[in-house]
């Protein structure tokens, strides 16, 4: 059979699918995020290879929709400002590239099937082109779910490198203030933090608007694209042309 190969690749997927969404499942329902002083007690139990058993811990959960806020903020705690921020965002970004390729692995080609709407298309092909911005803007902005985001860039055209340098410049930000004040847990609110996400989560809105005010150029593969999409919106279900049909 010419179509064997493509049916047990499909197969394979949906096989991973299920176990990723299962193993996703359990995570959200029956695991505690960590506190503080569990990841203090493992520090001292794992000795020097702590840091690269957190650095793994915080790439793996956050495939997931767990939030990272906590890792970020203990690893300020554990590791210290200056080796705390470069684990926590070389974490993140690896984190979010891991999840875009797998995303993008398991189900670009179904979700590309549907994208017959022609605002979906310009969505695509908008990202496709300068999705660096919409990244960078939303990944600077703090109630944007960070696997979420992960999830809908890996079903997009998004390049990889373009997204992978957004993401870390767009979360350094945050991730450096958590990190600062990662002592907050032991001393309370500290006004600094508030002031330091409202003025990233005001970038990020400015990123944003900005991206919708300057079009995108449209080029040969959007063209197409929208072609096709008018090209069905032009043909009823039995295949008649509607445009001959008013004729």
């Amino acid at each position: 059979m010419k179509n064997a190969p493509a049916i047990a690749s499909q197969r394979f997927k949906k096989l991973l699918i299920g176990v990723i969404a299962l193993v996703g499942l359990a995570l959200v329902l029956f695991y505690d995020v960590p506190t503080v002083d569990a990841l203090r007690q493992w520090s001292d139990e794992a000795g020097p290879w702590f840091p690269v058993a957190y650095f793994g811990l915080y790439v793996f959960l956050t495939q997931f929709p767990i939030p990272r806020t906590v890792f970020t903020l203990a690893s300020g705690i554990l590791f210290g400002p200056a080796a705390g921020f470069i684990l926590a965002i070389s974490a993140t970004t690896i984190s979010a590239v891991m999840s875009l390729l797998v995303v993008r692995f398991l189900g670009r080609d179904w979700f590309r099937k549907y994208l017959t709407n022609r605002r979906l298309l310009d969505l695509d092909y908008r990202l496709e082109q300068r999705g660096w911005l919409t990244v960078l803007s939303l990944r600077m902005i703090a109630g944007v779910p960070f696997s979420l985001l992960n999830y809908v860039c890996g079903l997009s055209s998004i390049r990889l490198a373009p997204y992978a340098v957004a993401t870390a410049v767009g979360s350094a930000p945050n991730t450096l203030a958590v990190v600062l004040l990662g002592d907050a847990l032991l001393v309370g609110f500290d006004a600094r933090f508030a002031v330091a996400t409202a003025l990233l989560v005001a970038l990020g809105i400015a990123g944003l608007v900005a991206d919708a005010k300057f079009p995108v150029v449209a080029g040969s593969r959007g063209a197409a694209d929208r072609d096709i999409v008018d090209g069905l919106d032009a043909t009823s279900p039995d295949g008649v042309n509607r445009e001959d049909v008013k004729e």
